[in-house]
């Protein structure tokens, strides 16, 4: 019989449930499984340097320390393991669960509906890795905006594509920008981490100009060895602030012998605007000297749909938190659907992010989605590596597509 040698800790206040987990884990060969009635007694064996469980499975709704609090305690511990939710529970509650645990940076393999079956336990469970002790993610201190301020001067941002691909076909369509920081002494830094500092303290538009620049003589080189891909770039509210940002860009592109029907300018609002007439201003004068505009992340912040109706955007981004996982799961569907009619009565093209696996694509390929993006299809790279990307995806598609037709 198959046996594991994982350490599973099981939380819940039903003695029957403690019981009947403890014995399915058992019949399905896990043997080192400790179970508690109540998160202060489960606390221990978080803190048991020899015996800390590298799993635990544990319900959300228990008295005295309910399971949300039961989490917030295990940051406060530091646990390194993994979490599986069991509960009565309603989906939308899980979900947000879920939501939560991540957002401690604790991972979660699922969740799971009363009653329990062991195969759908079975297969959270073979998804489970070995915690490595010392990995535990921490918050990073923010970069000093005075070193943001030298990394865009010192040519330190390098820019990064990932690649947009037709679902009816698999053909690339494009790549969108991603910004990073080659930073001289921590490697690549992901622009979450300064991306924030160079809004905050009026360093984004040059920020902007740095990588727009980059992404427009990158794509004058692909356009030189005969790769026509309509590149992507993100732009801030902020950069709307300016009214000769569409003059900017649009010398930059005539500079480097790119037509403005072959550059997207992704804008997602991070924060409310009240006076509109600025951003209006300079979208409209750039959408007259068509540049594509995208609204980025649609459904979160203030995307939404007052800059459908106010704003000229002709494509539309499902951000990816409704996207990946939306074939399992009823509420993401609707939203998928729900942003996908819109965009399409609106006559717009629509990009789904966020396509982490087979499944999303799948999914995706059933609807009327235009545009996929994610890491199903490719994480963002360098450009000296598109080319060779371009090829195994070639060899990628005619293999999924021989595999549907058998």
């Amino acid at each position: 019989m198959y046996k594991s040698t994982i350490r599973i800790l099981v939380l819940d206040d039903e003695a029957f449930m403690l019981k009947l987990l403890a014995q399915m884990l058992a019949t399905l060969g896990f043997t080192q499984v400790t179970t508690c009635d109540n998160g202060s007694e489960a606390l221990k064996w978080v803190d048991a340097y020899a015996n800390v469980p590298g799993l635990i499975v544990m319900d959300l709704n228990m008295p005295k320390m309910d399971g949300v609090e039961f989490v917030r305690e295990l940051v406060q511990h530091e646990y390194e393991g993994s979490l599986i939710l069991v509960s009565g529970e309603d989906e939308r509650v899980l979900q947000t669960a879920e939501k939560l645990i991540r957002a401690h940076q604790i991972s979660v393999l699922g969740h799971l509906r009363k009653p329990v079956t062991p195969e759908r336990l079975m297969a959270l469970l073979a998804t489970w890795v070995l915690p490595q002790q010392g990995t535990l993610l921490k918050l990073r201190q923010p970069y000093r905006v005075d070193e943001v301020r030298a990394a865009i001067q010192n040519g330190e941002l390098v820019n990064y594509y990932q690649p947009k691909v037709a679902l009816a076909t698999g053909r690339v369509a494009g790549v969108e920008t991603l910004v990073r920081w080659q930073h001289p002494e921590n490697g690549i830094v992901l622009p979450d981490q300064f991306i924030g500092i160079a809004e905050e303290h009026g360093l984004i538009n040059e920020l902007t100009h740095v990588v727009l620049a980059s992404a427009l003589f990158q794509a004058k080189h692909w356009q030189q060895t005969g790769l026509a891909l309509v590149v992507a770039v993100n732009i801030s509210m902020d950069d709307l602030t300016f009214l000769d940002f569409p003059d900017f860009v649009a010398q930059l592109a005539a500079s480097a012998n790119v037509a403005p029907e072959h550059v997207v300018l992704e804008v997602t609002e991070s924060r409310l605007v009240r006076d509109q007439r600025v951003p209006l201003d300079i979208l409209t004068r750039l959408r007259l000297k068509r540049f594509q505009l995208s609204i980025d992340d649609f459904g979160t912040g203030h995307s939404s749909l007052a800059q459908l109706r106010d704003m000229p955007f002709g494509e539309l981004k499902i951000d990816q938190s409704f996207v990946h996982g939306a074939w399992k799961n009823e509420t993401l569907r609707a939203m998928v659907d729900a942003s996908l009619g819109l965009g399409k009565q609106l006559g717009m093209e629509v990009v789904a992010e966020g396509v982490e696996d087979l499944d999303d694509w799948n999914f995706l390929r059933r609807t009327r989605c235009d545009l996929a993006q994610g890491y199903f299809i490719a994480r963002p790279m360098p450009a000296a590596d598109l080319p060779v990307w371009m090829e195994s995806w070639r060899e990628r598609m005619q293999r999924l597509q021989a595999e549907t037709l058998s």
